[in-house]
Protein backbone atom coordinates (compact mmCIF):
# COMPACT_ATOMS: atom_id res chain seq x y z
CA UNK A 1 0.00 0.00 0.00
CA UNK A 2 2.77 2.41 0.60
CA UNK A 3 5.77 0.92 -0.95
CA UNK A 4 5.50 3.08 -4.46
CA UNK A 5 4.65 6.62 -1.53
CA UNK A 6 8.70 5.30 -0.26
CA UNK A 7 10.14 4.92 -3.91
CA UNK A 8 8.42 8.51 -4.80
CA UNK A 9 9.77 10.02 -1.52
CA UNK A 10 13.37 9.03 -2.03
CA UNK A 11 12.99 10.01 -5.87
CA UNK A 12 12.11 13.68 -4.86
CA UNK A 13 15.33 13.19 -2.65
CA UNK A 14 17.15 12.28 -5.50
CA UNK A 15 16.25 15.37 -7.16
CA UNK A 16 17.04 17.44 -4.17
CA UNK A 17 21.13 19.43 -4.23
CA UNK A 18 21.16 19.05 -0.12
CA UNK A 19 20.82 15.14 0.13
CA UNK A 20 23.71 13.35 -1.66
CA UNK A 21 23.16 9.70 -0.32
CA UNK A 22 21.27 7.07 1.40
CA UNK A 23 22.25 8.48 5.39
CA UNK A 24 20.64 11.64 3.93
CA UNK A 25 17.38 10.13 2.33
CA UNK A 26 17.13 8.03 5.68
CA UNK A 27 17.36 11.16 7.89
CA UNK A 28 15.16 13.52 5.77
CA UNK A 29 12.73 10.88 5.64
CA UNK A 30 12.98 10.03 9.34
CA UNK A 31 11.98 13.73 10.57
CA UNK A 32 9.19 14.50 8.55
CA UNK A 33 7.90 11.02 9.06
CA UNK A 34 8.49 11.45 12.74
CA UNK A 35 6.27 14.27 13.13
CA UNK A 36 3.61 13.03 10.90
CA UNK A 37 3.42 10.26 13.54
CA UNK A 38 3.54 12.66 16.24
CA UNK A 39 0.32 14.41 14.71
CA UNK A 40 -1.47 11.48 14.30
CA UNK A 41 -0.84 9.92 17.68
CA UNK A 42 -1.91 13.46 18.96
CA UNK A 43 -5.25 13.54 16.94
CA UNK A 44 -6.08 9.91 18.07
CA UNK A 45 -5.43 11.02 21.78
CA UNK A 46 -7.68 14.08 21.41
CA UNK A 47 -10.51 11.88 19.87
CA UNK A 48 -10.03 9.19 22.60
CA UNK A 49 -10.51 12.23 25.19
CA UNK A 50 -13.41 13.82 23.40
CA UNK A 51 -15.08 10.74 23.72
CA UNK A 52 -14.74 10.61 27.25
CA UNK A 53 -16.02 13.96 27.73
CA UNK A 54 -12.63 15.28 28.45
CA UNK A 55 -9.98 17.56 27.25
CA UNK A 56 -6.84 16.94 25.66
CA UNK A 57 -3.66 18.91 26.34
CA UNK A 58 -1.96 19.22 22.86
CA UNK A 59 2.26 18.39 23.04
CA UNK A 60 2.80 20.84 19.85
CA UNK A 61 0.99 24.35 19.86
CA UNK A 62 -1.12 25.21 16.88
CA UNK A 63 1.13 26.65 14.46
CA UNK A 64 3.55 24.21 14.70
CA UNK A 65 1.31 21.02 14.33
CA UNK A 66 1.70 18.77 11.10
CA UNK A 67 -1.64 19.52 10.17
CA UNK A 68 -1.33 23.05 10.23
CA UNK A 69 1.70 23.91 8.28
CA UNK A 70 2.78 20.58 6.29
CA UNK A 71 -0.58 19.34 5.75
CA UNK A 72 -3.19 22.09 6.09
CA UNK A 73 -7.06 20.56 4.98
CA UNK A 74 -10.05 22.11 3.67
CA UNK A 75 -13.55 21.71 5.93
CA UNK A 76 -13.79 18.43 3.09
CA UNK A 77 -10.74 17.12 4.49
CA UNK A 78 -8.67 17.78 0.80
CA UNK A 79 -5.55 19.58 0.76
CA UNK A 80 -5.41 23.20 1.22
CA UNK A 81 -3.13 24.33 -1.48
CA UNK A 82 -4.37 27.96 -0.94
CA UNK A 83 -2.97 28.12 3.06
CA UNK A 84 0.01 25.86 2.52
CA UNK A 85 3.92 27.33 1.68
CA UNK A 86 5.86 26.38 -0.28
CA UNK A 87 8.78 27.71 -1.81
CA UNK A 88 11.23 29.82 0.06
CA UNK A 89 8.76 30.53 2.77
CA UNK A 90 8.20 27.45 3.34
CA UNK A 91 12.40 26.86 3.91
CA UNK A 92 12.33 30.10 5.71
CA UNK A 93 9.35 28.56 8.30
CA UNK A 94 11.34 24.96 8.80
CA UNK A 95 14.34 26.51 9.10
CA UNK A 96 14.00 29.95 11.47
CA UNK A 97 10.73 28.49 13.20
CA UNK A 98 9.63 25.06 13.48
CA UNK A 99 13.27 23.54 14.19
CA UNK A 100 14.33 26.00 16.74
CA UNK A 101 10.78 25.81 18.16
CA UNK A 102 11.19 21.59 18.29
CA UNK A 103 14.67 22.11 19.75
CA UNK A 104 13.28 23.69 22.55
CA UNK A 105 11.64 20.85 23.67
CA UNK A 106 14.68 19.21 25.26
CA UNK A 107 14.75 22.38 28.05
CA UNK A 108 10.89 22.55 28.83
CA UNK A 109 10.60 18.88 29.37
CA UNK A 110 10.13 16.88 32.67
CA UNK A 111 12.13 14.15 31.88
CA UNK A 112 14.63 12.13 29.86
CA UNK A 113 11.74 9.69 29.67
CA UNK A 114 9.31 12.05 27.62
CA UNK A 115 8.00 12.26 24.20
CA UNK A 116 8.77 15.93 25.17
CA UNK A 117 12.43 15.04 25.79
CA UNK A 118 12.46 12.93 22.79
CA UNK A 119 11.18 15.88 20.35
CA UNK A 120 14.10 17.81 21.97
CA UNK A 121 17.09 15.58 21.11
CA UNK A 122 15.90 14.65 17.58
CA UNK A 123 15.36 17.99 16.30
CA UNK A 124 18.99 19.22 18.24
CA UNK A 125 21.00 16.45 16.51
CA UNK A 126 19.50 17.26 12.44
CA UNK A 127 18.64 19.94 10.22
CA UNK A 128 16.42 20.36 7.17
CA UNK A 129 18.90 19.52 4.35
CA UNK A 130 16.19 20.49 1.68
CA UNK A 131 17.03 23.83 0.05
CA UNK A 132 14.03 23.65 -2.40
CA UNK A 133 11.09 24.69 -1.04
CA UNK A 134 8.95 23.16 -3.83
CA UNK A 135 10.82 19.46 -2.87
CA UNK A 136 10.16 19.88 0.59
CA UNK A 137 6.20 20.95 -0.25
CA UNK A 138 6.19 17.67 -2.52
CA UNK A 139 7.47 15.24 0.38
CA UNK A 140 5.35 16.57 2.97
CA UNK A 141 2.47 15.84 0.32
CA UNK A 142 3.77 12.39 0.19
CA UNK A 143 4.64 11.70 3.63
CA UNK A 144 0.97 13.00 4.69
CA UNK A 145 -0.71 9.92 2.80
CA UNK A 146 1.20 8.08 5.02
CA UNK A 147 -0.96 6.79 7.90
CA UNK A 148 -0.01 4.97 11.38
CA UNK A 149 -4.04 4.74 12.56
CA UNK A 150 -3.61 1.14 12.17
CA UNK A 151 -1.34 -1.95 13.39
CA UNK A 152 -1.66 -2.87 10.20
CA UNK A 153 -0.37 0.43 8.72
CA UNK A 154 2.62 0.44 11.42
CA UNK A 155 3.37 -2.80 10.43
CA UNK A 156 3.87 -2.21 6.69
CA UNK A 157 5.45 0.90 7.29
CA UNK A 158 8.10 -0.41 9.56
CA UNK A 159 9.30 -3.11 6.59
CA UNK A 160 9.66 -0.30 4.96
CA UNK A 161 11.64 1.66 6.99
CA UNK A 162 13.87 -1.37 7.40
CA UNK A 163 14.34 -1.87 4.11
CA UNK A 164 15.28 1.81 3.74
CA UNK A 165 17.68 1.22 7.02
CA UNK A 166 19.43 -1.78 5.04
CA UNK A 167 19.48 0.11 1.95
CA UNK A 168 21.73 2.76 4.03
CA UNK A 169 23.80 -0.30 5.36
CA UNK A 170 24.23 -1.31 2.21
CA UNK A 171 25.75 1.93 0.73
CA UNK A 172 28.91 1.05 3.58
CA UNK A 173 31.00 3.46 5.09
CA UNK A 174 29.40 4.87 8.05
CA UNK A 175 26.00 3.19 7.43
CA UNK A 176 27.09 -0.25 7.47
CA UNK A 177 27.96 0.66 11.28
CA UNK A 178 24.22 1.06 12.30
CA UNK A 179 22.44 -2.15 10.58
CA UNK A 180 22.69 -5.94 11.84
CA UNK A 181 21.07 -8.59 9.59
CA UNK A 182 17.95 -9.12 10.66
CA UNK A 183 18.30 -12.43 10.15
CA UNK A 184 20.53 -13.27 12.53
CA UNK A 185 19.05 -10.99 15.11
CA UNK A 186 16.74 -13.23 15.40
CA UNK A 187 18.29 -16.16 16.39
CA UNK A 188 20.54 -14.55 18.73
CA UNK A 189 16.94 -13.59 20.43
CA UNK A 190 15.42 -16.86 19.98
CA UNK A 191 18.70 -18.30 22.00
CA UNK A 192 18.55 -15.67 24.65
CA UNK A 193 14.88 -16.42 25.40
CA UNK A 194 14.02 -13.27 26.48
CA UNK A 195 10.66 -13.28 28.27
CA UNK A 196 7.93 -10.03 28.98
CA UNK A 197 8.94 -8.47 32.86
CA UNK A 198 12.85 -9.16 31.75
CA UNK A 199 14.45 -6.14 30.81
CA UNK A 200 16.94 -5.95 27.80
CA UNK A 201 19.44 -3.60 26.95
CA UNK A 202 21.68 -2.70 23.85
CA UNK A 203 24.54 -0.14 24.85
CA UNK A 204 25.00 0.61 21.16
CA UNK A 205 22.09 0.53 19.41
CA UNK A 206 22.56 1.90 15.68
CA UNK A 207 19.12 1.68 14.56
CA UNK A 208 17.47 -0.64 17.06
CA UNK A 209 17.31 -2.99 14.71
CA UNK A 210 18.04 -5.77 18.43
CA UNK A 211 15.45 -3.31 20.37
CA UNK A 212 12.71 -4.26 17.34
CA UNK A 213 13.36 -7.43 16.80
CA UNK A 214 13.20 -8.30 20.46
CA UNK A 215 9.49 -6.32 20.97
CA UNK A 216 8.37 -8.35 17.84
CA UNK A 217 9.47 -11.35 19.51
CA UNK A 218 8.06 -10.84 22.82
CA UNK A 219 4.84 -9.10 21.33
CA UNK A 220 3.90 -11.47 18.36
CA UNK A 221 6.11 -14.73 19.11
CA UNK A 222 9.36 -16.47 17.68
CA UNK A 223 7.36 -16.20 14.10
CA UNK A 224 7.18 -12.08 14.37
CA UNK A 225 4.13 -9.95 13.37
CA UNK A 226 3.67 -12.20 10.08
CA UNK A 227 3.22 -15.83 12.22
CA UNK A 228 0.22 -17.31 12.51
CA UNK A 229 -0.10 -18.04 16.51
CA UNK A 230 0.43 -14.17 18.27
CA UNK A 231 0.69 -14.78 22.38
CA UNK A 232 -1.61 -13.65 23.86
CA UNK A 233 -0.95 -10.70 26.05
CA UNK A 234 -2.62 -9.18 28.96
CA UNK A 235 -3.23 -5.40 28.73
CA UNK A 236 -0.76 -5.65 31.91
CA UNK A 237 1.84 -7.19 29.25
CA UNK A 238 1.42 -4.75 26.53
CA UNK A 239 1.78 -1.82 29.36
CA UNK A 240 5.14 -3.66 30.67
CA UNK A 241 6.61 -3.85 26.95
CA UNK A 242 5.52 -0.97 26.37
CA UNK A 243 7.20 1.38 29.42
CA UNK A 244 9.99 -0.75 31.00
CA UNK A 245 11.52 -3.51 28.64
CA UNK A 246 13.61 -1.98 26.57
CA UNK A 247 16.53 -0.33 27.00
CA UNK A 248 19.49 1.57 24.67
CA UNK A 249 21.88 3.91 24.26
CA UNK A 250 23.41 5.22 20.76
CA UNK A 251 26.52 8.06 20.35
CA UNK A 252 25.79 9.03 17.53
CA UNK A 253 23.55 11.45 16.15
CA UNK A 254 21.57 10.03 12.77
CA UNK A 255 21.48 6.58 14.00
CA UNK A 256 19.76 7.95 17.30
CA UNK A 257 17.05 9.00 15.54
CA UNK A 258 16.56 6.22 13.00
CA UNK A 259 16.77 4.08 16.50
CA UNK A 260 13.46 6.30 17.89
CA UNK A 261 11.73 6.13 14.25
CA UNK A 262 12.32 2.64 14.25
CA UNK A 263 10.67 1.75 17.69
CA UNK A 264 8.21 3.90 17.09
CA UNK A 265 7.35 2.45 13.84
CA UNK A 266 7.68 -1.27 15.36
CA UNK A 267 4.78 -0.04 18.17
CA UNK A 268 7.18 1.55 20.91
CA UNK A 269 5.59 4.64 21.38
CA UNK A 270 8.35 6.67 23.73
CA UNK A 271 11.98 4.51 22.66
CA UNK A 272 13.99 4.39 25.81
CA UNK A 273 16.96 5.27 23.91
CA UNK A 274 19.83 7.51 25.49
CA UNK A 275 21.89 9.96 23.35
CA UNK A 276 24.95 9.20 25.08
CA UNK A 277 28.25 7.63 24.91
CA UNK A 278 28.07 4.29 26.46
CA UNK A 279 31.86 4.03 27.32
CA UNK A 280 31.71 7.63 28.95
CA UNK A 281 30.34 5.80 32.17
CA UNK A 282 32.71 4.17 34.66
CA UNK A 283 32.30 0.57 35.51
CA UNK A 284 32.83 0.96 39.36
CA UNK A 285 29.88 3.10 39.72
CA UNK A 286 27.40 0.65 38.27
CA UNK A 287 24.78 -0.51 40.92
CA UNK A 288 22.30 -3.52 41.09
CA UNK A 289 19.39 -1.80 40.07
CA UNK A 290 21.27 -0.90 37.17
CA UNK A 291 21.36 -4.47 35.76
CA UNK A 292 19.67 -6.10 32.73
CA UNK A 293 18.42 -9.37 32.69
CA UNK A 294 19.41 -9.53 29.05
CA UNK A 295 22.26 -8.25 26.65
CA UNK A 296 22.04 -8.15 22.83
CA UNK A 297 24.36 -6.23 20.83
CA UNK A 298 26.64 -5.47 17.92
CA UNK A 299 28.94 -2.63 19.20
CA UNK A 300 31.34 -1.15 17.04
CA UNK A 301 34.62 -2.50 16.57
CA UNK A 302 37.73 -1.13 14.89
CA UNK A 303 37.64 2.20 16.49
CA UNK A 304 40.08 3.42 19.12
CA UNK A 305 39.23 4.81 22.59
CA UNK A 306 41.12 7.81 24.03
CA UNK A 307 43.04 7.19 27.68
CA UNK A 308 40.48 8.97 29.40
CA UNK A 309 37.94 6.76 28.41
CA UNK A 310 40.14 3.56 29.08
CA UNK A 311 40.33 4.72 32.96
CA UNK A 312 36.51 3.65 33.20
CA UNK A 313 38.11 0.19 32.13
CA UNK A 314 39.47 -2.80 34.67
CA UNK A 315 41.45 -4.08 31.36
CA UNK A 316 42.38 -0.97 29.51
CA UNK A 317 42.74 -1.18 25.33
CA UNK A 318 41.57 1.12 22.79
CA UNK A 319 39.76 -1.08 20.97
CA UNK A 320 35.97 -0.34 21.36
CA UNK A 321 34.53 -3.47 20.96
CA UNK A 322 36.91 -5.01 23.82
CA UNK A 323 35.43 -1.87 25.95
CA UNK A 324 31.97 -2.40 25.07
CA UNK A 325 32.33 -6.56 25.99
CA UNK A 326 33.45 -4.96 29.93
CA UNK A 327 30.09 -2.86 29.66
CA UNK A 328 28.36 -5.63 29.26
CA UNK A 329 29.73 -8.12 31.65
CA UNK A 330 29.44 -5.71 33.89
CA UNK A 331 25.89 -4.30 33.49
CA UNK A 332 24.23 -7.88 33.03
CA UNK A 333 22.59 -9.24 36.39
CA UNK A 334 23.44 -12.63 37.83
CA UNK A 335 21.91 -15.45 35.97
CA UNK A 336 21.40 -13.14 33.18
CA UNK A 337 21.57 -13.62 29.19
CA UNK A 338 23.80 -11.88 26.56
CA UNK A 339 24.49 -12.43 22.89
CA UNK A 340 27.10 -10.45 21.53
CA UNK A 341 28.21 -10.21 18.09
CA UNK A 342 32.36 -9.01 18.24
CA UNK A 343 35.32 -9.55 15.64
CA UNK A 344 36.84 -13.08 15.50
CA UNK A 345 39.94 -12.06 16.19
CA UNK A 346 38.62 -11.48 19.84
CA UNK A 347 39.03 -15.10 20.07
CA UNK A 348 42.70 -15.83 19.52
CA UNK A 349 44.25 -12.19 19.92
CA UNK A 350 47.71 -12.77 22.48
CA UNK A 351 47.92 -8.86 23.24
CA UNK A 352 47.64 -8.79 27.48
CA UNK A 353 44.07 -7.28 27.35
CA UNK A 354 42.70 -9.99 24.86
CA UNK A 355 44.07 -12.47 26.57
CA UNK A 356 42.81 -10.52 30.22
CA UNK A 357 39.35 -10.34 29.02
CA UNK A 358 38.79 -13.71 27.66
CA UNK A 359 40.06 -14.70 30.87
CA UNK A 360 37.37 -12.79 32.74
CA UNK A 361 34.89 -13.82 30.55
CA UNK A 362 34.98 -17.86 31.03
CA UNK A 363 35.67 -16.94 34.87
CA UNK A 364 32.70 -15.07 36.00
CA UNK A 365 30.35 -16.17 32.66
CA UNK A 366 29.27 -19.19 31.32
CA UNK A 367 29.93 -19.26 27.81
CA UNK A 368 28.17 -21.87 26.40
CA UNK A 369 27.86 -20.84 22.79
CA UNK A 370 30.59 -19.41 20.18
CA UNK A 371 28.50 -18.73 16.53
CA UNK A 372 30.95 -18.89 13.71
CA UNK A 373 29.44 -16.18 11.13
CA UNK A 374 31.09 -16.36 7.46
CA UNK A 375 32.63 -13.32 5.53
CA UNK A 376 29.96 -11.16 3.96
CA UNK A 377 27.42 -11.70 7.08
CA UNK A 378 28.02 -7.58 7.52
CA UNK A 379 27.07 -5.94 4.16
CA UNK A 380 29.58 -3.63 3.79
CA UNK A 381 32.52 -4.86 6.57
CA UNK A 382 35.02 -7.42 5.49
CA UNK A 383 35.84 -8.43 9.06
CA UNK A 384 34.86 -12.00 10.20
CA UNK A 385 32.75 -12.04 12.86
CA UNK A 386 31.45 -14.41 16.12
CA UNK A 387 28.48 -14.21 18.25
CA UNK A 388 29.30 -14.48 21.99
CA UNK A 389 26.48 -16.42 23.91
CA UNK A 390 27.15 -16.52 27.83
CA UNK A 391 24.91 -16.18 31.25
CA UNK A 392 26.73 -14.26 34.30
CA UNK A 393 27.29 -15.78 37.29
CA UNK A 394 28.76 -19.40 37.05
CA UNK A 395 32.05 -20.27 35.51
CA UNK A 396 32.59 -21.82 31.75
CA UNK A 397 32.75 -25.72 31.88
CA UNK A 398 31.71 -26.17 28.17
CA UNK A 399 31.92 -24.33 24.88
CA UNK A 400 29.30 -25.69 21.99
CA UNK A 401 30.32 -24.52 18.68
CA UNK A 402 28.49 -23.86 15.25
CA UNK A 403 30.44 -22.83 12.46
CA UNK A 404 27.73 -21.47 9.76
CA UNK A 405 27.99 -22.26 6.32
CA UNK A 406 25.09 -21.39 4.02
CA UNK A 407 27.14 -22.99 1.29
CA UNK A 408 27.49 -20.00 -0.78
CA UNK A 409 29.13 -16.83 -0.66
CA UNK A 410 27.03 -13.93 1.17
CA UNK A 411 26.90 -10.50 -0.94
CA UNK A 412 24.75 -7.60 -1.11
CA UNK A 413 22.72 -9.61 -3.81
CA UNK A 414 22.64 -12.56 -1.69
CA UNK A 415 22.37 -11.84 2.02
CA UNK A 416 21.97 -14.04 4.72
CA UNK A 417 18.74 -15.57 5.51
CA UNK A 418 16.32 -17.40 8.19
CA UNK A 419 16.77 -20.37 6.33
CA UNK A 420 20.91 -20.16 6.97
CA UNK A 421 20.48 -19.92 10.30
CA UNK A 422 17.46 -22.51 11.36
CA UNK A 423 19.64 -25.28 11.78
CA UNK A 424 21.72 -23.55 14.42
CA UNK A 425 19.26 -22.53 16.80
CA UNK A 426 17.56 -26.02 16.67
CA UNK A 427 20.99 -27.97 17.41
CA UNK A 428 22.03 -25.47 19.99
CA UNK A 429 19.03 -26.20 21.32
CA UNK A 430 20.71 -29.33 22.74
CA UNK A 431 23.96 -28.20 21.84
CA UNK A 432 23.97 -31.43 19.44
CA UNK A 433 27.26 -32.31 17.47
CA UNK A 434 27.34 -32.02 13.95
CA UNK A 435 29.83 -31.50 10.99
CA UNK A 436 29.52 -28.05 11.38
CA UNK A 437 28.93 -27.87 15.19
CA UNK A 438 31.38 -29.28 18.30
CA UNK A 439 31.39 -28.77 22.09
CA UNK A 440 35.18 -27.81 23.99
CA UNK A 441 35.68 -28.64 27.52
CA UNK A 442 37.54 -25.96 29.29
CA UNK A 443 40.19 -27.78 30.46
CA UNK A 444 41.59 -28.13 26.75
CA UNK A 445 41.72 -24.96 26.67
CA UNK A 446 45.56 -23.25 27.45
CA UNK A 447 45.05 -21.72 30.78
CA UNK A 448 47.67 -18.89 30.09
CA UNK A 449 46.58 -17.97 25.93
CA UNK A 450 42.74 -18.58 26.86
CA UNK A 451 43.00 -19.36 22.97
CA UNK A 452 38.79 -19.56 21.81
CA UNK A 453 39.88 -20.34 18.24
CA UNK A 454 37.41 -21.88 16.41
CA UNK A 455 38.90 -25.29 15.19
CA UNK A 456 36.45 -27.83 13.42
CA UNK A 457 37.40 -30.92 14.34
CA UNK A 458 35.16 -32.61 12.15
CA UNK A 459 36.79 -30.54 8.96
CA UNK A 460 40.66 -30.65 7.91
CA UNK A 461 41.84 -27.09 7.55
CA UNK A 462 41.26 -25.71 4.33
CA UNK A 463 42.26 -21.78 2.54
CA UNK A 464 39.35 -21.82 0.34
CA UNK A 465 39.43 -18.91 -2.36
CA UNK A 466 37.52 -15.36 -1.40
CA UNK A 467 35.18 -13.83 -2.60
CA UNK A 468 35.83 -10.95 -4.53
CA UNK A 469 33.25 -8.79 -2.57
CA UNK A 470 34.65 -9.68 0.45
CA UNK A 471 37.90 -8.49 0.04
CA UNK A 472 36.67 -5.21 -1.14
CA UNK A 473 34.77 -5.01 2.04
CA UNK A 474 37.46 -6.03 4.38
CA UNK A 475 39.86 -2.90 2.49
CA UNK A 476 37.24 -0.56 2.66
CA UNK A 477 36.93 -1.29 6.29
CA UNK A 478 41.06 -1.18 6.92
CA UNK A 479 40.62 1.90 5.28
CA UNK A 480 38.03 3.34 7.82
CA UNK A 481 40.05 1.51 10.73
CA UNK A 482 43.08 4.00 9.22
CA UNK A 483 40.72 6.82 9.07
CA UNK A 484 39.73 6.87 12.38
CA UNK A 485 42.94 6.30 13.98
CA UNK A 486 44.39 8.98 11.94
CA UNK A 487 41.59 11.24 13.00
CA UNK A 488 42.25 10.06 17.11
CA UNK A 489 45.94 11.06 16.53
CA UNK A 490 44.99 14.66 15.18
CA UNK A 491 42.77 14.73 18.40
CA UNK A 492 45.09 14.14 20.75
CA UNK A 493 47.22 16.87 18.73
Amino acid sequence: MFEQTFKNIDDVLWKEAGCATELDYTEQTSWMLFLKYLDDLEQERAMEAELRGKSYDFIIDEDYRWSKWAAPKKADGSFDHDNAETGEDLILFVNTKLFPYLQGFRERASGPDTIEYKIGEIFGEIRNKFQSGYSLREALELIDSLSFRSQKEKHELSHLYEAKIRNMGNAGRNGGEYYTPRPLIRAMIKVTKPKIGERIYDAAAGSAGFMCEAHDYLRYGPDGPDGNKPPKLSTKDLETLQTRTFYAKEKKSLPYVIGIMNMILHGIETPNIQHTNSLTENLSDIQEKDRFDVILANPPFGGKERKEIQQNFPIKTGETAFLFLQHFIKYLKAGGRAAIVIKNTFLSNSDNASRALRKELLENCNLHTILDCPGGTFLGAGVKTVVLFFEKGAPTQNIWYYHLDPGRSLGKTNPLNDDDLKEFVELQASFADSDESWTVNIEDIDQETWDLSVKNPNKAEEDPLRDPEVIINEIETLDRESEEILEGIRGML
